[in-house]
């Protein structure tokens, strides 16, 4: 008897800790469901133009180069410059021996005053001449002679001043000056060296960095494709001389000094089948160097109606295509596929999936699950970045 009470005791426990347990489970279930939905950061989509931009391998050259060079043979006596400074036009880089030109000049000077002495004499005789064939003492021919001797010495004068000058200049060109100002290479021969005004080789390099040009190229497919879309009204060129040119380094820094587009050539090279253009830089600091790797982010066209996202509202599927979360007038968010174009900073260009007007998640994507509610508020692009964006795996959609 004892033993059938304590049983049906034990049952009735039982039974009360199952309602209990049945009562706490529904009421966290109602609890979960209740849950408040949460709060995104939402950017009302607009369109506006922007810029095509085509970024192109490309190298540095100088825009001037000249090799420094005797203009007379000689021996080399001096070195004047500092190899890899600056020099400017006309600064005097090397001296060779000027002896012998100098004797040339003296040797040039004397012909010159002996035949002004002659010219002089003959001018006498001339004038002697004159007089006497005007009181008809001398005949014709003697006056004939002596206006053809003045002619004469006066031509020999001419020809003794031309060899002077000739011998002045080849003295000058013995101090070997710049043809050009900037910065001046090593020095390719030495004191002491046979120079010759006629050889081949150069005795030093000078190459003007500032500004630089800069060759980089295209392919002329993608550069036929930007006409063709010029032309169809899908995109617009820039006005001429407003094209915005900028440089890049490896590392990815930009450079400080924008450039300014010089032109385009007008034919293809047949290996590689790329088109050449040329940019041109400032440099006042000698940052860029002939030979230096760059690349070019140059303005080709103009999109107008473009759509820009932010980057970090762009999710990616497992195999790396673009979505994003949009804010229904209902305040239910959904998925959208997109397709994206080029990056403009911190912005991508959408292709398609987008429209004017579209209410986008940017803020707390990693809280949202498709057709689920949500809270928008205002997007600022001041705001803390949250976790999530374009690394984050998008949720599969329903």
């Amino acid at each position: 008897m004892y033993h059938g009470q304590n049983l049906r005791r034990l049952r009735a426990c039982v039974f009360a800790a199952s309602v209990l347990a049945l009562s706490a489970s529904g009421a966290f279930a109602q609890g979960a469901m209740e849950m408040p939905p949460p709060a995104v950061g939402v950017l009302e989509l607009k369109t506006h133009s922007v810029p095509v931009i085509s970024e192109l391998p490309g190298r540095v050259a100088a825009t001037r180069t000249s090799e420094v060079r005797a203009r007379v043979s000689g021996i080399l006596q001096e070195r004047v410059f500092q190899q890899g400074t600056l020099v400017k036009q006309g600064d005097v880089l090397y001296r060779i021996d000027p002896r012998l030109f100098r004797v040339r000049v003296a040797s040039a000077e004397a012909s010159l005053r002996r035949a002004e002495a002659t010219r002089d004499n003959a001018k006498v005789q001339f004038e002697r001449q004159k007089t006497l064939r005007e009181r008809n003492v001398a005949s014709g021919i003697d006056f004939d002679n002596a206006s053809v001797a003045l002619a004469q010495a006066e031509a020999d004068v001419a020809l003794a001043q031309a060899a002077l000058d000739e011998a002045k200049i080849n003295l000058d060109y013995t101090e070997v000056r710049a043809p050009i100002s900037g910065i001046i290479g090593g020095a390719l021969v030495t004191e002491g060296a046979l120079v010759t005004g006629d050889g081949p080789s150069s005795l030093a390099l000078i190459q003007q960095i500032d500004p630089v040009y800069v060759d980089f190229t295209q392919s002329a497919q993608d550069l036929n494709a930007l006409r063709r879309a010029v032309s169809e009204g899908k995109l617009e060129s820039p006005q001429p001389g407003q094209a915005s040119v900028n440089l890049v380094f490896d590392g990815g820094d930009t450079y400080r000094e924008k450039g300014k587009l010089l032109f385009s050539s007008a034919s293809v090279d047949p290996t590689t089948g790329q088109v050449t253009l040329r940019a041109e830089f400032g440099n006042p600091r000698s940052e860029l160097l002939p030979g230096m790797y760059v690349r070019i982010r140059i303005e080709q066209a103009v999109r107008q109606g473009a759509i820009t996202v932010p980057q970090r509202s762009i999710l990616r599927t497992p195999d790396g295509k673009a979505q994003a979360y949009i804010v229904e007038a209902d305040g239910t968010a959904r998925l959208r596929s997109l397709t994206l174009g080029q990056s403009l900073g911190q912005d991508w260009v959408v292709e398609s999936g987008l429209k004017e007007g579209d209410k986008l998640i940017v803020d707390g994507v990693q809280k949202v699950r498709p057709d689920t509610k949500v809270v928008p508020q205002p997007w600022s692009p001041d705001a803390q970045p949250q976790a999530g964006g374009d690394k984050a795996p998008a949720a599969p959609a329903k």
